[in-house]
C-alpha cells in the first residue's frame, strides 16, 4: 500500500525543527538525492489525490431503465412479441426508449454545466534536491522533500515550515477563515485545531506574503485535503425525498398492477370464456392502460425545466432531482466566509482618542463615506484623524486595482489591502510620500514601519498589532497635539471594539530625529505617539440579510457553520439576521459531545465557531437524525464531506474549490446565498407541478384501466385496444401533462412551511381523487361506447368515438389540475400559455389520428362525421364540471 505509510498520522506541527528533519532523514541545505526520491516514490505514490472513477455513458443510459414499472412494460413487450402483435410490441418499446433518451440528455447537460472547474492543486513546486534548486511537477514531490515557497504560490503538499521571512497564508480552502494567517517555524500544541498550527503549510493553500522554506512531511491522500478527499468517499450518499416517494410508490402500483391483472386474467378466463390469447391481449391492455408510462419522461421534464430556470439565477444543477429536494428542506447549514461573507477584509471602524468612526462600504472597492455619529465628515475637520489615514496608506505594500469584470482585487496582505482602501476612501489615493527606509512586518515583533518624508519632514509610521504598539507609545494625539497616554482608556476601546467580532489594528507615528534616514529595530524608547486603532471584519454580502428574512417566513431554519472566530461568528451572525446569535457552540465544544448530545445541541443552536470539517460532518448528520432535510453550502475543501453527506449540497462557483463542486448538487455561479432563496422557490414550484402531473396522469391510467375491466366482468367487446391506450397515453403524455411543467409559481409558495419529507405522495386526498376521477371519466368512455354501438355503428368506429372521449376528457380534466385544490377559473388562468399550446397540438394530432389512412391502419380507428365529436365533447364538459363542484365541496373537508 502507497501514501506515506511511515510517517503518517505523525504529529508534524507539535515537532521541533530538528526532530522533523531527523525522522524525515534529511536537510534543508542539499535536500534527497536522486535514489532517495526514486524510493520513496515507490513507497509513498505520487502527490495527487485519487480520481473517481467516472460512470460510463453506456452504463448512465442503461440506468435510465432501471425502474420496476419500466420493467413490466418490456415483459409486457416479450409477451406481445411472443404473439406476434408487433404494432403493440413497437409502441411500448418506443415510449421506454424514449423515456430513457430524456433522462439521459438531461442528465447529460446537467454534468456538462460544470466541465472545465478544474485543479485545485498546485502544479509546479521549486524543490531543493542534491544540493540544487530546481522546478518540478508537484506530483513528483515525496516525503521530505525540501521546497521554496513565495507570495502567489500555492503550497503543493502539507510541509512543516523550517525557515520564514514574513510569511503569511490563506487557508479559507481548509479552514474556511478569510484572514490570512501568519505562519513560523515554532511547534505548537499537539491537540491543536487545523487552524492553529502556525507552523504548518497545507496543500492547496496559497501563500499571499513572504517566503519560507519548507520540509515536505505528507503527499497525495495523506495531506489534509486527501484526508478530507478519502472522508467524502465514505460518506453514504443519500436519495431525494421525491425519488424516495417515486420508488416506494413504483413498488405499490407494480404489485397492485400484477395482483389486478391476475385476477382479472382468472375472472375472465374461468367465468367469461375468453380464450387465452384474448385474455392475454386484454391483460397487456390492463397492464398498459394502469401504468403510467409516462410518469419518469414527465417528472424528468418538469425536473429539467426547474434546471433551466435555476441556471436563469445562477444556481447550476448537477443532478435532476434535487431541484425538487430544495424545496424540502427545513435547514441551511451554511459557511461563513465566501458564502455570507464576501471573502475581502474590509475596515469598519476607526477609534482615536476622542471620536469613534464608522465606514462604509464592503469590500476593496475604495467607495464609502466615514461617519462620526452618522453623519459624513471628512479628514480636514480632524487633524487626528489625518494623520491616522497618511499613516495607514504610507506604511502599506499591498496594492489594489479593478480587474477586467470591474471587480476589485487585492495584490498583498488581505488586511493590508483594508487598510488602503480605508486610506483611499478618506482622499489619499494620490498620497505617495518618498519611503526612505522601512521594517518589513514579522511575527517576531507584529508591526510594520516606514520612514517617509511628507510635505518636506520626516515622519516614522507604525502598524500593527495595537498591543505591541502601545508599548512603544508614551503618548497620544489629540485634536490639540499630543498628551500623555492614558492606557486604560484603550484597553476599554480595544475590549469594546473587540467584542463586535472585529479584527483589530493599531496606528502610531513618531516624527524622525534629526539625521534619521534610516530605521532599525529595536525601538526601544517608547517615543512614538499612538494614532487609534481600525476594527476589521469580512463583510456580510449586502443580499444575505434579506435572503435570511425570506427563509424565515419558508420555515427555513439557517445555521451558520464555520471555522473562525467564536467572537467574529457572533458578530456576523447578529449582522446578518440569524436567530439566537449570542449562543454559539465551539468545535471543541461538539468533540467533548456524544452523537445523542449533539442531536439536542443541534435544534437549539444556530451558529458553531471553530468548527472542522469532522465537526460539519457530525452537525449535519445530528441534524438528519432528528429528521431534517439539510442543504450544505460552502466553498472550501473543509467543507467537502458535508456537502455530500447533506440532502443537497450548494457549493460556490466562483471562489468554490474543485473538490467542493465535486461534491455537491448544485453550484451557485454568483456566489450569492440569496440564490438559494430562488433555488427553494424553484424547488417548491417544481414539487407542486409533479404533484399536479401525478393528479393527472393517474385518474386517466385509473379511466383506461376500469374501462377494460368493466367490459370482462360485463362479457363486452373490448371499447379499446392496447395499441389505442398506447396512443392515448403516448399523446397526452407528450401534450396535456408537459404543459403542468410549465405552471407558474403558487402566490403562497415561500409563506408555507417546508413539506414533510417522510409524508407518503399518495395522502388521502390523492386517493380519493383517482378514484372519483378515474370512475367519472371510465364511465362516461364506456357509456359512449356502448351508446355508438346502440346506435348501429361499428365496432372499430365505436372504438374510435371511445379513444376520443377518453382524450377530450383528460384535455378538460387538465384545466382542474391546475388548481389542486382552488378554482381554476380565475384571473391567472391564462398565465400558463402552454396548456392551450397543447390543447390546440393534442386537437391536431387527434384530427390525424381519426381522419389518415395510415393511422386508421395502424390503429384500426375510423374516420368520423361531425355529429360523433359531440359526444366526447359533451362528456368532457361535463368531467370538467363536476370535478370542479367536487374540488369546491371537500376543500374544507381536506383541510
Amino acid at each position: 500500500m502507497k501514501a506515506s505509510q511511515q510517517y503518517s498520522g505523525s504529529n508534524w506541527h507539535s515537532m521541533p525543527v530538528d526532530e522533523v528533519k531527523k525522522k524525515l532523514d534529511t536537510d534543508n541545505i542539499s535536500g534527497l538525492s536522486r535514489e532517495e526520491v526514486r524510493k520513496r516514490t515507490e513507497l509513498y505514490g505520487k502527490n495527487e489525490i485519487p480520481q473517481r472513477k467516472k460512470q460510463s455513458e453506456v452504463k448512465r443510459f442503461l440506468l435510465q431503465f432501471n425502474n420496476l414499472l419500466i420493467y413490466i412494460l418490456l415483459i409486457a413487450a416479450l409477451i406481445t412479441a411472443l404473439m406476434e402483435h408487433w404494432i403493440d410490441t413497437w409502441v411500448i418499446i418506443l415510449v421506454v426508449v424514449v423515456n430513457a433518451i430524456i433522462g439521459y440528455v438531461q442528465e447529460g447537460k446537467a454534468e456538462k454545466a460544470l466541465e472545465g472547474i478544474r485543479n485545485m492543486l498546485s502544479l509546479h513546486a521549486v524543490v531543493i534536491r542534491e544540493g540544487k534548486q530546481k522546478e518540478i511537477v508537484a506530483k513528483d514531490l515525496v516525503p521530505g522533500d525540501v521546497v521554496q515557497l513565495k507570495s502567489g504560490d500555492k503550497i503543493p503538499a502539507d510541509v512543516r515550515i523550517i525557515e520564514s521571512r514574513d510569511f503569511q497564508v490563506e487557508e479559507s480552502p481548509l479552514t474556511g477563515e478569510a484572514e490570512a494567517v501568519e505562519k513560523n517555524t515554532n511547534p505548537v500544541n499537539r491537540d491543536s485545531l487545523l487552524g492553529d498550527r502556525t507552523g504548518m503549510g497545507f496543500s492547496g493553500t496559497t501563500v499571499v506574503y513572504g517566503e519560507a522554506k519548507g520540509l515536505v512531511v505528507e503527499t497525495g491522500a495523506a495531506t489534509e485535503i486527501g484526508k478530507i478527499n478519502k472522508m467524502m468517499t465514505n460518506v453514504q450518499v443519500i436519495t431525494t425525498p421525491l425519488l424516495q416517494q417515486i420508488e416506494q410508490f413504483s413498488k405499490w402500483l407494480s404489485f397492485a398492477i400484477l395482483g389486478i391483472t391476475a385476477g382479472f386474467f382468472a375472472f375472465g378466463f374461468f367465468f367469461r370464456q375468453y380464450s387465452v390469447s384474448e385474455l392475454f391481449l386484454a391483460s397487456i391492455g390492463l397492464i398498459v392502460a394502469a401504468i403510467p408510462e409516462g410518469l419518469p419522461a414527465i417528472m424528468t421534464i418538469t425536473l429539467a425545466i426547474g434546471v433551466q430556470q435555476m441556471a436563469k439565477r445562477k444556481a447550476i444543477i448537477r443532478k435532476l432531482p434535487s431541484v425538487e429536494t430544495l424545496g424540502a428542506v427545513n435547514v441551511i447549514c451554511s459557511d461563513k466566509t465566501g458564502t455570507l461573507t464576501r471573502n475581502e477584509m474590509t475596515a469598519k471602524t476607526v477609534v482615536t482618542t476622542e471620536n469613534t468612526y464608522t465606514v462604509e462600504g464592503t469590500g476593496y472597492e475604495p467607495k464609502g463615506d466615514i461617519l462620526l455619529e452618522d453623519k459624513k465628515c471628512t479628514v480636514d475637520e480632524d487633524p487626528v484623524l489625518k494623520m491616522f489615514m497618511q499613516c495607514l496608506r504610507a506604511c502599506n505594500n499591498s496594492e489594489i486595482s479593478q480587474n477586467e469584470d470591474g471587480q476589485w482585487e487585492i495584490t498583498g496582505a488581505p488586511t493590508e489591502g483594508a487598510l488602503l482602501s480605508l486610506s483611499m476612501k478618506a482622499g489619499f489615493e494620490n498620497f505617495k510620500p518618498d519611503r526612505l527606509d522601512s521594517i518589513p512586518f514579522e511575527s517576531e515583533h507584529k508591526f510594520m514601519a516606514t520612514l517617509n518624508r511628507v510635505n518636506e519632514k520626516d515622519l516614522v509610521f507604525m502598524t500593527g498589532a495595537p498591543e505591541r504598539l502601545l508599548e512603544k507609545c508614551s503618548f497620544q494625539y489629540t485634536a490639540e497635539g499630543k498628551v500623555e497616554i492614558d492606557r486604560e482608556l484603550w484597553t476599554e476601546k480595544l475590549d469594546n471594539t473587540a467584542s463586535k467580532g472585529q479584527r483589530i489594528l493599531g496606528a502610531a507615528f513618531r516624527p524622525a530625529e534629526e539625521g534619521e534616514h534610516s530605521i532599525e529595530l529595536p525601538f526601544d524608547e517608547p517615543n512614538f505617539i499612538f494614532l487609534g486603532i481600525i476594527g476589521i471584519i469580512d463583510p456580510p454580502r449586502e443580499e444575505v440579510i434579506e435572503a435570511i428574512k425570506e427563509c424565515k417566513s419558508a420555515g427555513v431554519r439557517v445555521k451558520m457553520i464555520t471555522g473562525d472566530h467564536l467572537l467574529t461568528a457572533r458578530a456576523i451572525g447578529k449582522e446578518i439576521g440569524i436567530e439566537d446569535s449570542e449562543h454559539a457552540v465551539t468545535g471543541r465544544e461538539i468533540e467533548q459531545m456524544s452523537d445523542e448530545e449533539l442531536q439536542n445541541i443541534v435544534l437549539k443552536h444556530n451558529i458553531y465557531a471553530r468548527t472542522t470539517p469532522e465537526h460539519k460532518l457530525r452537525l449535519v448528520k445530528a441534524l438528519q437524525a432528528n429528521g431534517l432535510l439539510c442543504a450544505m453550502t460552502g466553498d472550501g475543501v473543509n467543507d467537502a464531506p458535508a456537502l455530500k453527506k447533506a440532502n443537497i449540497g450548494i457549493a460556490m462557483g466562483i471562489k468554490g474549490t474543485e473538490v467542493t463542486k465535486d461534491a455537491s448538487e448544485m453550484v451557485l455561479a454568483d456566489d450569492n446565498f440569496a440564490t438559494i432563496v430562488s433555488a427553494i422557490r424553484e424547488g417548491r414550484t417544481v414539487y407542486d407541478n409533479i404533484k399536479k402531473a401525478l393528479f393527472f396522469i393517474l385518474p386517466t391510467n385509473g379511466a383506461e384501466s376500469l374501462v377494460l375491466m368493466a367490459a370482462v366482468i360485463l362479457g363486452i367487446t373490448m371499447p379499446i385496444t392496447p395499441a389505442q391506450i398506447l396512443w392515448v397515453n403516448m399523446v397526452t403524455a407528450v401534450t396535456l401533462a408537459l404543459s403542468i411543467s410549465f405552471e407558474p409559481m403558487e402566490r403562497n409558495v415561500m409563506k408555507r412551511p417546508p413539506r414533510n419529507a417522510r409524508q407518503p405522495i399518495l395522502g388521502k386526498q390523492f386517493i380519493w381523487r383517482i378514484i372519483f376521477v378515474s370512475f367519472l371519466i371510465g364511465a362516461f368512455t364506456l357509456q359512449v361506447f356502448n351508446f355508438m354501438l346502440d346506435s348501429g355503428l361499428e365496432e372499430a368506429a365505436a372504438r374510435t368515438v371511445a379513444v376520443n372521449t377518453l382524450v377530450c376528457s383528460q384535455l378538460f380534466y387538465l384545466f382542474n389540475c391546475r388548481k389542486m385544490k382552488g378554482p381554476v377559473i380565475n384571473r391567472h388562468f391564462f398565465e400558463n400559455k402552454y396548456v392551450f399550446y397543447a390543447a390546440i397540438i393534442l386537437t391536431v394530432l387527434q384530427v390525424f389520428f381519426v381522419y389518415t389512412p395510415f393511422m386508421n391502419r395502424f390503429f384500426d380507428t375510423r374516420p368520423l362525421e361531425f355529429e360523433y365529436w359531440i359526444y366526447p365533447g359533451l362528456a368532457a364538459f361535463l368531467v370538467f364540471l363536476i370535478v370542479e363542484i367536487e374540488k369546491y365541496t371537500t376543500r374544507n373537508w381536506w383541510k
